[in-house]
Protein backbone atom coordinates (compact mmCIF):
# COMPACT_ATOMS: atom_id res chain seq x y z
CA UNK A 1 0.00 0.00 0.00
CA UNK A 2 2.78 2.60 0.60
CA UNK A 3 3.96 1.59 -2.97
CA UNK A 4 0.67 2.67 -4.47
CA UNK A 5 0.75 5.75 -2.19
CA UNK A 6 4.09 6.42 -3.35
CA UNK A 7 3.44 6.14 -7.12
CA UNK A 8 0.34 8.13 -6.66
CA UNK A 9 1.83 11.18 -5.28
CA UNK A 10 2.60 12.09 -9.67
CA UNK A 11 -1.04 11.40 -10.22
CA UNK A 12 -2.80 13.73 -8.77
CA UNK A 13 -1.07 16.26 -10.82
CA UNK A 14 -2.95 14.57 -13.98
CA UNK A 15 -6.30 15.33 -12.15
CA UNK A 16 -5.46 19.30 -11.26
CA UNK A 17 -2.57 20.63 -12.99
CA UNK A 18 -1.34 24.16 -12.49
CA UNK A 19 -2.95 25.85 -15.50
CA UNK A 20 -6.49 24.39 -13.65
CA UNK A 21 -7.03 27.73 -12.13
CA UNK A 22 -5.46 30.74 -11.21
CA UNK A 23 -4.17 30.36 -7.78
CA UNK A 24 -4.71 34.03 -6.76
CA UNK A 25 -8.39 33.92 -7.52
CA UNK A 26 -8.82 30.56 -6.08
CA UNK A 27 -11.77 30.20 -4.08
CA UNK A 28 -10.25 28.67 -0.60
CA UNK A 29 -12.41 26.97 1.52
CA UNK A 30 -11.45 28.84 4.41
CA UNK A 31 -12.92 31.54 2.63
CA UNK A 32 -16.30 29.48 2.45
CA UNK A 33 -16.17 28.35 5.97
CA UNK A 34 -15.44 31.86 7.56
CA UNK A 35 -18.53 33.30 5.28
CA UNK A 36 -20.81 30.30 6.04
CA UNK A 37 -20.41 30.79 10.07
CA UNK A 38 -21.14 34.76 9.78
CA UNK A 39 -23.86 34.88 7.53
CA UNK A 40 -25.79 31.51 7.30
CA UNK A 41 -29.19 32.46 7.77
CA UNK A 42 -29.71 28.97 10.22
CA UNK A 43 -27.08 30.47 12.46
CA UNK A 44 -28.06 33.90 12.23
CA UNK A 45 -31.43 32.47 13.50
CA UNK A 46 -30.16 30.45 16.68
CA UNK A 47 -28.36 33.72 17.51
CA UNK A 48 -31.13 35.75 17.60
CA UNK A 49 -33.25 33.10 19.75
CA UNK A 50 -30.18 33.17 22.06
CA UNK A 51 -31.11 36.76 22.45
CA UNK A 52 -34.38 36.08 23.34
CA UNK A 53 -33.35 33.63 25.76
CA UNK A 54 -30.82 36.74 27.37
CA UNK A 55 -33.94 38.99 27.71
CA UNK A 56 -35.51 36.24 29.47
CA UNK A 57 -32.64 35.88 32.16
CA UNK A 58 -33.20 39.77 32.08
CA UNK A 59 -36.62 39.53 33.27
CA UNK A 60 -36.50 36.74 35.85
CA UNK A 61 -33.92 38.71 37.28
CA UNK A 62 -36.67 41.55 37.93
CA UNK A 63 -37.97 39.40 40.97
CA UNK A 64 -34.83 40.73 42.81
CA UNK A 65 -35.29 44.65 42.10
CA UNK A 66 -35.08 47.26 44.74
CA UNK A 67 -39.47 47.95 45.03
CA UNK A 68 -39.92 51.72 46.46
CA UNK A 69 -43.98 52.33 47.34
CA UNK A 70 -45.48 55.17 49.45
CA UNK A 71 -48.93 55.99 50.20
CA UNK A 72 -50.57 58.73 52.29
CA UNK A 73 -53.68 60.43 53.12
CA UNK A 74 -55.27 63.71 54.45
CA UNK A 75 -58.51 64.52 56.08
CA UNK A 76 -59.74 67.78 54.38
CA UNK A 77 -62.80 68.25 56.48
CA UNK A 78 -64.41 66.11 59.57
CA UNK A 79 -63.88 65.74 63.42
CA UNK A 80 -60.56 64.44 62.87
CA UNK A 81 -58.14 66.41 60.53
CA UNK A 82 -55.38 63.78 60.58
CA UNK A 83 -52.82 63.98 58.03
CA UNK A 84 -49.92 60.58 57.46
CA UNK A 85 -47.71 59.85 54.54
CA UNK A 86 -45.51 56.34 54.65
CA UNK A 87 -42.72 55.26 52.36
CA UNK A 88 -41.38 51.97 51.94
CA UNK A 89 -38.30 50.45 50.17
CA UNK A 90 -38.01 45.82 49.82
CA UNK A 91 -35.16 44.22 48.38
CA UNK A 92 -35.62 40.28 47.87
CA UNK A 93 -32.21 38.35 48.42
CA UNK A 94 -31.72 34.85 47.64
CA UNK A 95 -30.45 32.95 50.67
CA UNK A 96 -33.16 31.90 52.98
CA UNK A 97 -36.26 33.65 50.58
CA UNK A 98 -35.41 36.85 52.55
CA UNK A 99 -36.52 40.10 51.98
CA UNK A 100 -35.07 43.41 53.58
CA UNK A 101 -36.91 46.41 54.16
CA UNK A 102 -36.95 49.52 55.50
CA UNK A 103 -39.88 52.32 55.98
CA UNK A 104 -40.42 55.95 57.48
CA UNK A 105 -43.90 57.46 58.06
CA UNK A 106 -44.59 61.06 59.29
CA UNK A 107 -48.16 62.18 60.50
CA UNK A 108 -49.67 65.39 61.74
CA UNK A 109 -53.31 65.85 63.63
CA UNK A 110 -55.65 63.42 65.07
CA UNK A 111 -57.41 60.46 64.48
CA UNK A 112 -60.10 58.18 65.20
CA UNK A 113 -58.94 55.05 67.14
CA UNK A 114 -59.33 52.52 64.29
CA UNK A 115 -56.46 54.75 62.72
CA UNK A 116 -54.62 54.97 65.87
CA UNK A 117 -51.53 53.48 64.04
CA UNK A 118 -50.67 56.41 61.64
CA UNK A 119 -49.30 58.33 64.77
CA UNK A 120 -45.84 59.14 65.18
CA UNK A 121 -43.78 61.82 66.63
CA UNK A 122 -42.90 65.06 65.42
CA UNK A 123 -40.03 63.83 63.39
CA UNK A 124 -42.19 60.12 62.10
CA UNK A 125 -41.31 56.90 62.50
CA UNK A 126 -38.33 54.45 61.14
CA UNK A 127 -38.87 51.05 60.64
CA UNK A 128 -36.11 48.26 59.33
CA UNK A 129 -36.76 44.41 58.93
CA UNK A 130 -36.03 41.08 57.54
CA UNK A 131 -38.48 38.61 56.87
CA UNK A 132 -37.30 34.86 55.85
CA UNK A 133 -38.54 31.19 55.18
CA UNK A 134 -36.91 28.54 57.91
CA UNK A 135 -38.70 25.55 55.75
CA UNK A 136 -41.04 26.42 52.54
CA UNK A 137 -39.07 28.75 49.91
CA UNK A 138 -36.34 28.27 52.10
CA UNK A 139 -33.87 26.52 49.43
CA UNK A 140 -36.20 27.59 46.53
CA UNK A 141 -38.99 29.49 45.44
CA UNK A 142 -41.11 30.24 42.51
CA UNK A 143 -38.43 33.48 41.79
CA UNK A 144 -35.66 31.33 42.27
CA UNK A 145 -36.52 28.84 40.22
CA UNK A 146 -37.34 30.75 37.46
CA UNK A 147 -33.54 32.30 37.68
CA UNK A 148 -31.67 29.24 37.32
CA UNK A 149 -34.06 28.12 34.70
CA UNK A 150 -33.22 30.81 33.03
CA UNK A 151 -29.38 30.66 33.21
CA UNK A 152 -29.79 26.98 31.82
CA UNK A 153 -32.35 27.67 29.26
CA UNK A 154 -29.31 30.36 28.19
CA UNK A 155 -26.77 27.45 28.41
CA UNK A 156 -29.35 25.45 26.23
CA UNK A 157 -28.91 28.65 23.85
CA UNK A 158 -25.57 28.57 23.67
CA UNK A 159 -25.36 24.68 22.61
CA UNK A 160 -27.67 25.11 19.81
CA UNK A 161 -25.73 27.99 18.46
CA UNK A 162 -22.95 25.24 18.97
CA UNK A 163 -24.88 22.62 17.05
CA UNK A 164 -26.12 24.62 14.55
CA UNK A 165 -22.82 26.04 13.55
CA UNK A 166 -21.51 22.18 13.44
CA UNK A 167 -23.94 21.22 11.00
CA UNK A 168 -23.82 24.29 9.09
CA UNK A 169 -20.09 24.04 8.59
CA UNK A 170 -19.93 20.22 8.03
CA UNK A 171 -22.61 20.96 4.90
CA UNK A 172 -20.57 23.67 3.95
CA UNK A 173 -17.27 21.77 3.79
CA UNK A 174 -19.07 19.02 1.79
CA UNK A 175 -20.66 21.21 -0.54
CA UNK A 176 -17.30 23.20 -0.99
CA UNK A 177 -15.61 19.87 -2.29
CA UNK A 178 -18.17 18.66 -4.13
CA UNK A 179 -17.97 21.65 -6.66
CA UNK A 180 -14.52 20.98 -6.69
CA UNK A 181 -15.08 17.47 -7.32
CA UNK A 182 -17.53 18.17 -10.28
CA UNK A 183 -14.83 21.25 -11.62
CA UNK A 184 -12.14 18.54 -11.80
CA UNK A 185 -14.53 15.83 -13.39
CA UNK A 186 -15.12 18.18 -15.84
CA UNK A 187 -11.76 19.11 -16.98
CA UNK A 188 -10.94 15.27 -16.92
CA UNK A 189 -14.24 15.10 -19.40
CA UNK A 190 -12.64 18.44 -21.70
CA UNK A 191 -9.92 16.80 -21.92
CA UNK A 192 -10.79 13.29 -23.07
CA UNK A 193 -12.92 15.76 -25.64
CA UNK A 194 -10.03 18.00 -26.82
CA UNK A 195 -8.29 14.66 -27.57
CA UNK A 196 -10.92 13.45 -29.66
CA UNK A 197 -11.29 17.08 -31.46
CA UNK A 198 -7.63 17.00 -32.22
CA UNK A 199 -7.67 13.49 -33.57
CA UNK A 200 -10.49 14.26 -35.79
CA UNK A 201 -8.16 16.94 -37.78
CA UNK A 202 -5.41 13.98 -38.41
CA UNK A 203 -7.76 11.61 -39.18
CA UNK A 204 -9.09 13.77 -41.99
CA UNK A 205 -6.46 14.47 -43.47
CA UNK A 206 -5.45 10.87 -43.57
CA UNK A 207 -8.86 10.09 -45.08
CA UNK A 208 -8.02 12.45 -47.84
CA UNK A 209 -4.31 11.05 -48.35
CA UNK A 210 -6.06 7.29 -48.74
CA UNK A 211 -4.37 6.00 -45.60
CA UNK A 212 -7.39 5.31 -43.61
CA UNK A 213 -10.90 4.36 -44.86
CA UNK A 214 -13.73 6.93 -44.06
CA UNK A 215 -15.47 4.88 -41.58
CA UNK A 216 -12.36 5.68 -38.83
CA UNK A 217 -13.98 9.25 -39.20
CA UNK A 218 -17.55 8.35 -38.10
CA UNK A 219 -15.75 6.10 -35.95
CA UNK A 220 -14.32 9.44 -34.23
CA UNK A 221 -17.15 11.52 -34.72
CA UNK A 222 -18.61 9.00 -32.30
CA UNK A 223 -16.24 9.51 -29.66
CA UNK A 224 -16.53 13.00 -29.95
CA UNK A 225 -20.46 13.18 -29.74
CA UNK A 226 -20.56 10.62 -26.53
CA UNK A 227 -18.24 13.11 -24.88
CA UNK A 228 -19.72 15.73 -25.77
CA UNK A 229 -22.51 14.20 -23.62
CA UNK A 230 -19.96 13.68 -20.92
CA UNK A 231 -18.59 17.69 -20.95
CA UNK A 232 -22.33 18.65 -20.73
CA UNK A 233 -24.01 16.86 -17.94
CA UNK A 234 -20.17 17.43 -16.10
CA UNK A 235 -21.39 21.29 -16.95
CA UNK A 236 -24.69 20.80 -15.68
CA UNK A 237 -23.08 18.86 -12.54
CA UNK A 238 -20.49 21.17 -11.66
CA UNK A 239 -23.11 24.73 -11.74
CA UNK A 240 -25.52 22.30 -9.34
CA UNK A 241 -22.71 22.26 -6.85
CA UNK A 242 -21.96 25.85 -7.81
CA UNK A 243 -25.72 26.55 -6.57
CA UNK A 244 -25.44 24.77 -3.86
CA UNK A 245 -22.17 25.87 -2.60
CA UNK A 246 -23.59 29.28 -2.63
CA UNK A 247 -26.17 28.88 0.13
CA UNK A 248 -22.76 28.85 2.09
CA UNK A 249 -20.80 31.21 0.32
CA UNK A 250 -21.67 34.61 0.76
CA UNK A 251 -20.67 38.46 0.24
CA UNK A 252 -20.41 41.05 3.07
CA UNK A 253 -24.28 41.65 2.98
CA UNK A 254 -25.17 37.79 3.57
CA UNK A 255 -26.31 37.43 -0.07
CA UNK A 256 -25.83 34.14 -2.01
CA UNK A 257 -22.69 34.11 -4.36
CA UNK A 258 -22.38 31.21 -6.28
CA UNK A 259 -18.69 30.83 -7.54
CA UNK A 260 -17.49 29.97 -11.08
CA UNK A 261 -15.45 27.87 -12.46
CA UNK A 262 -12.21 30.10 -12.98
CA UNK A 263 -12.79 30.08 -8.90
CA UNK A 264 -11.78 26.37 -8.99
CA UNK A 265 -9.00 25.88 -6.43
CA UNK A 266 -5.90 23.83 -7.97
CA UNK A 267 -5.30 20.24 -7.24
CA UNK A 268 -3.27 18.75 -4.46
CA UNK A 269 -0.95 15.95 -3.69
CA UNK A 270 -2.18 12.37 -3.24
CA UNK A 271 -0.51 12.53 0.43
CA UNK A 272 -2.56 15.55 1.25
CA UNK A 273 -5.94 14.04 0.69
CA UNK A 274 -4.75 10.88 2.44
CA UNK A 275 -3.41 12.50 5.51
CA UNK A 276 -7.37 13.69 5.99
CA UNK A 277 -8.28 9.66 6.48
CA UNK A 278 -5.73 9.23 9.38
CA UNK A 279 -7.73 9.46 12.89
CA UNK A 280 -6.51 9.87 16.24
CA UNK A 281 -9.11 6.82 17.47
CA UNK A 282 -7.63 7.79 21.45
CA UNK A 283 -9.11 11.17 20.95
CA UNK A 284 -12.64 9.93 20.18
CA UNK A 285 -13.10 9.61 23.95
CA UNK A 286 -12.49 12.84 24.79
CA UNK A 287 -14.34 14.75 22.03
CA UNK A 288 -17.43 12.42 22.88
CA UNK A 289 -16.97 14.81 25.96
CA UNK A 290 -17.58 18.27 24.09
CA UNK A 291 -20.37 16.80 21.95
CA UNK A 292 -23.30 19.60 22.47
CA UNK A 293 -26.29 16.84 22.10
CA UNK A 294 -24.90 15.31 25.07
CA UNK A 295 -24.17 18.55 26.86
CA UNK A 296 -27.67 19.93 26.09
CA UNK A 297 -29.49 16.46 27.73
CA UNK A 298 -27.06 17.18 30.46
CA UNK A 299 -28.69 20.61 30.86
CA UNK A 300 -32.22 19.50 30.29
CA UNK A 301 -31.94 17.01 32.76
CA UNK A 302 -30.38 19.79 35.66
CA UNK A 303 -33.70 21.69 34.43
CA UNK A 304 -35.67 18.86 35.32
CA UNK A 305 -33.75 18.01 39.09
CA UNK A 306 -34.61 21.81 39.13
CA UNK A 307 -37.99 21.48 39.01
CA UNK A 308 -37.91 18.38 41.26
CA UNK A 309 -36.61 20.88 43.85
CA UNK A 310 -39.54 23.29 43.49
CA UNK A 311 -42.01 20.35 43.82
CA UNK A 312 -40.68 19.14 46.68
CA UNK A 313 -40.81 22.70 48.18
CA UNK A 314 -44.04 22.96 47.52
CA UNK A 315 -44.92 20.21 50.23
CA UNK A 316 -43.05 21.72 52.91
CA UNK A 317 -44.68 23.76 55.86
CA UNK A 318 -44.42 27.38 55.49
CA UNK A 319 -42.56 28.96 58.42
CA UNK A 320 -41.87 32.32 57.93
CA UNK A 321 -39.80 34.31 60.71
CA UNK A 322 -40.06 38.29 60.93
CA UNK A 323 -37.96 40.48 62.58
CA UNK A 324 -38.15 43.84 63.23
CA UNK A 325 -36.80 47.45 64.82
CA UNK A 326 -38.76 51.10 64.85
CA UNK A 327 -37.71 54.30 66.58
CA UNK A 328 -39.74 57.36 66.61
CA UNK A 329 -38.04 60.58 66.02
CA UNK A 330 -38.30 63.90 67.11
CA UNK A 331 -40.86 65.09 70.35
CA UNK A 332 -43.96 63.80 71.08
CA UNK A 333 -46.94 64.56 69.29
CA UNK A 334 -50.70 63.66 69.09
CA UNK A 335 -50.01 60.21 69.29
CA UNK A 336 -48.90 60.60 73.14
CA UNK A 337 -45.70 58.52 74.71
CA UNK A 338 -46.34 55.64 73.57
CA UNK A 339 -44.91 56.53 69.93
CA UNK A 340 -41.41 57.66 71.47
CA UNK A 341 -40.19 54.31 71.92
CA UNK A 342 -37.86 51.57 70.47
CA UNK A 343 -39.32 48.65 69.73
CA UNK A 344 -37.83 44.75 68.70
CA UNK A 345 -40.23 43.06 67.46
CA UNK A 346 -40.05 39.52 66.18
CA UNK A 347 -42.73 37.01 64.61
CA UNK A 348 -43.80 34.26 62.79
CA UNK A 349 -46.34 32.90 59.95
CA UNK A 350 -47.11 29.13 60.36
CA UNK A 351 -49.27 27.01 58.09
CA UNK A 352 -49.60 23.46 56.88
CA UNK A 353 -51.25 22.43 53.49
CA UNK A 354 -53.52 19.94 53.90
CA UNK A 355 -53.61 16.61 50.65
CA UNK A 356 -51.83 18.16 48.35
CA UNK A 357 -53.41 16.54 45.90
CA UNK A 358 -52.37 19.43 42.87
CA UNK A 359 -48.61 19.49 44.81
CA UNK A 360 -48.34 15.64 44.49
CA UNK A 361 -49.19 15.24 41.22
CA UNK A 362 -46.92 17.95 40.18
CA UNK A 363 -44.26 16.19 42.07
CA UNK A 364 -44.94 12.68 40.39
CA UNK A 365 -45.10 14.56 36.82
CA UNK A 366 -41.05 15.70 37.25
CA UNK A 367 -40.29 12.26 38.23
CA UNK A 368 -41.42 11.00 35.23
CA UNK A 369 -40.11 13.61 32.99
CA UNK A 370 -36.54 13.24 34.85
CA UNK A 371 -37.00 9.22 34.36
CA UNK A 372 -37.52 10.23 30.83
CA UNK A 373 -34.40 12.63 30.22
CA UNK A 374 -31.99 9.87 31.67
CA UNK A 375 -33.10 7.44 29.24
CA UNK A 376 -33.06 9.73 26.41
CA UNK A 377 -29.40 10.20 27.69
CA UNK A 378 -28.47 6.75 27.81
CA UNK A 379 -30.14 6.16 24.19
CA UNK A 380 -28.11 9.36 22.68
CA UNK A 381 -24.46 8.34 24.17
CA UNK A 382 -25.26 5.00 22.76
CA UNK A 383 -25.92 6.23 19.24
CA UNK A 384 -22.80 8.68 19.54
CA UNK A 385 -20.88 5.61 20.01
CA UNK A 386 -22.16 4.18 17.32
CA UNK A 387 -21.93 6.66 14.60
CA UNK A 388 -18.05 7.36 15.90
CA UNK A 389 -17.61 3.99 15.09
CA UNK A 390 -18.75 4.10 11.84
CA UNK A 391 -17.52 7.37 10.99
CA UNK A 392 -13.69 5.69 11.93
CA UNK A 393 -14.58 2.80 9.77
CA UNK A 394 -15.04 4.82 6.52
CA UNK A 395 -12.28 7.11 7.09
CA UNK A 396 -10.37 3.74 7.28
CA UNK A 397 -11.83 2.06 4.00
CA UNK A 398 -11.94 5.58 2.24
CA UNK A 399 -7.98 5.56 2.46
CA UNK A 400 -7.70 2.30 1.44
CA UNK A 401 -10.42 2.83 -1.79
CA UNK A 402 -8.43 6.06 -2.64
CA UNK A 403 -5.39 4.43 -2.40
CA UNK A 404 -6.53 1.61 -4.87
CA UNK A 405 -8.12 4.19 -7.37
CA UNK A 406 -4.28 6.07 -7.37
CA UNK A 407 -2.98 2.65 -7.92
CA UNK A 408 -5.83 2.52 -10.53
CA UNK A 409 -5.38 5.42 -12.08
CA UNK A 410 -1.10 4.79 -12.50
CA UNK A 411 -2.22 1.41 -14.28
CA UNK A 412 -4.44 3.02 -16.79
CA UNK A 413 -2.03 5.92 -18.01
CA UNK A 414 0.43 2.84 -17.94
CA UNK A 415 -2.14 0.70 -20.41
CA UNK A 416 -3.07 3.72 -22.11
CA UNK A 417 0.33 5.35 -23.03
CA UNK A 418 1.22 2.12 -24.09
CA UNK A 419 -1.30 1.55 -26.54
CA UNK A 420 -0.96 5.29 -28.01
CA UNK A 421 2.54 3.66 -28.81
CA UNK A 422 1.87 0.74 -30.48
CA UNK A 423 -1.25 2.48 -32.80
CA UNK A 424 1.22 5.01 -33.85
CA UNK A 425 3.79 2.08 -35.02
CA UNK A 426 0.72 0.26 -36.51
CA UNK A 427 0.48 -2.77 -34.08
CA UNK A 428 -2.41 -1.74 -32.63
CA UNK A 429 -5.83 -0.56 -34.01
CA UNK A 430 -8.28 2.82 -33.49
CA UNK A 431 -10.67 1.01 -31.28
CA UNK A 432 -8.74 -0.29 -28.97
CA UNK A 433 -6.70 3.86 -28.30
CA UNK A 434 -10.00 4.74 -27.66
CA UNK A 435 -10.85 2.37 -25.02
CA UNK A 436 -7.70 2.83 -23.60
CA UNK A 437 -8.62 6.82 -23.11
CA UNK A 438 -11.55 6.27 -21.86
CA UNK A 439 -10.48 3.51 -19.26
CA UNK A 440 -7.97 6.02 -18.12
CA UNK A 441 -10.35 8.90 -17.95
CA UNK A 442 -13.02 6.45 -16.05
CA UNK A 443 -9.81 5.61 -13.68
CA UNK A 444 -9.65 9.47 -12.88
CA UNK A 445 -12.89 10.02 -12.31
CA UNK A 446 -13.10 7.28 -9.60
CA UNK A 447 -9.96 8.69 -8.16
CA UNK A 448 -11.64 11.77 -7.64
CA UNK A 449 -14.86 9.94 -6.60
CA UNK A 450 -12.40 8.54 -3.81
CA UNK A 451 -10.85 12.00 -2.95
CA UNK A 452 -14.68 13.75 -2.31
CA UNK A 453 -15.19 10.47 -0.22
CA UNK A 454 -12.32 10.80 2.05
CA UNK A 455 -13.04 14.70 2.14
CA UNK A 456 -16.72 14.04 3.05
CA UNK A 457 -15.80 11.04 5.86
CA UNK A 458 -13.22 13.79 7.48
CA UNK A 459 -15.57 15.92 7.70
CA UNK A 460 -17.55 13.72 9.30
CA UNK A 461 -15.32 12.61 11.74
CA UNK A 462 -14.41 16.60 12.48
CA UNK A 463 -18.14 16.82 13.23
CA UNK A 464 -18.32 13.72 15.83
CA UNK A 465 -15.43 14.76 17.24
CA UNK A 466 -16.00 18.23 17.44
CA UNK A 467 -12.74 19.61 16.02
CA UNK A 468 -13.98 23.31 15.82
CA UNK A 469 -10.58 24.43 14.37
CA UNK A 470 -11.02 22.15 11.28
CA UNK A 471 -14.78 23.25 10.82
CA UNK A 472 -13.48 26.82 10.81
CA UNK A 473 -15.29 27.52 14.59
CA UNK A 474 -11.98 28.47 16.32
Amino acid sequence: MKQTLAGGLLLLSLLAPSAFADEAAALELDAVLASSATHFPGILRSLAARRAVEGRNLEVEGAFDLVFAADGFSRLSGFYDGTAAEGTVRQRVRPLGASFYAGYKLSDGTFPIYEDIAFTNTGGALKVGVLFSLMRDREIDLARFSERDARLELREADLDVLLTRIGVQQRALIAYWRWVTHGRKLRVYENLLRIALERQDGLEEQVRRGALANIFLTENLQNITRRQSLVTAAERNVAVAANELSLFYRDGAGVPRVPVEAELPPGVALNEVDDLAVADEFAVSEALARRPELALLRTAIEREQNRLLLRRNDLKPRLDFNVEAQSGLGSIAEGGPSRDSDDTIVGFTFSVPFQQRAERGRLQQSLAALDARLEEQRLTEEQIQLEVRNVLLNLRVSRELLLLAAQEVQQSEIMRAAELRRFQSGASDFFLVNVREETAADARIRLLEAELNTRVARANYDAATVDLGRLGLD
